[in-house]
């Protein structure tokens, strides 16, 4: 029989790949090859390194499916400490998952547009190319989104990290100040003229740090399920 700490460890794992595909597919690859506000250039890098593109676009799908499990290892492990909390972030992290998904057909979007394929002769390169730039723009958007869902997810499950003793309490608060970031970052990108936000850089490290931190005490330590609070 899988013990709790076992499943525990079994989220970390799923957690530790999750966050490594979103960070390949994400900074070494669609913020890689984009260039804000030149298409032309833009076009290039996807023609240029369109295995890389596609390896993206892979990551992003195996992101999605590994996430899965360990969220319903999350609910299992978490649903004795507060049980309606806890559904509520599970449709949270289902509505986020479905919408990054669907979006995924914005990332894909432009290795059609610029395939070459006689269809498409009737545009000029530059509109290609700026149709392409859109796609990834929407794509962005989209990706934001889907992580203001991710974020309340983050807040609760904090939270009830927080209230379960099961964890170290400090991992609770890291993980409510992760889903704090990924609402500021989301909302500052709508509300900002061309959707661009400079304060990224500086929202990334506590995200980083919340969501590597949890991933590896579950994935080491597993949860002491002797000590639960009601």
């Amino acid at each position: 029989m899988i013990t709790d700490k076992n499943l525990a460890r079994i989220a970390g794992l799923c957690y530790l790949i999750v966050i490594a595909t979103g960070l390949f597919s994400e900074v070494f690859v669609r913020q890689t090859l984009r260039v804000a506000n030149d298409a032309m250039t833009t076009a290039n890098n996807i023609q240029t390194y369109e295995m890389l593109y596609r390896w993206g676009f892979v990551a992003d799908i195996i992101n999605f499916v590994i996430g899965l499990p360990s969220v319903l290892i999350m609910y299992f492990l978490f649903k004795r400490v507060n049980k309606l909390l806890v559904q509520l972030a599970l449709a949270f992290v289902i509505i986020q998952t479905a919408i990054i998904a669907v979006n995924l057909l914005n990332q894909i979007s432009p290795l059609l547009i610029l395939s070459n394929d006689v269809y498409l002769n009737s545009f000029q390169p530059e509109q290609l190319a700026s149709l392409s730039l859109l796609s990834l723009n929407i794509q962005a958007q989209g990706y934001g989104l889907g992580l203001v869902f991710f974020g309340f997810y983050c807040i609760i499950i904090g939270y009830v990290l927080f209230k379960s003793e099961m964890l170290p309490k400090f991992l609770g608060m890291l993980y409510v100040i992760t889903g704090l970031c990924y609402l500021i970052n989301s909302f500052v990108m709508f509300l900002s003229k061309g959707f661009e936000n400079p304060y990224f850089v500086y929202l990334a490290i506590p995200i980083f740090i919340g969501e590597l931190t949890l991933c590896l005490w579950l994935l080491i330590k597993g949860v002491d399920t002797a000590k639960i609070s009601g």
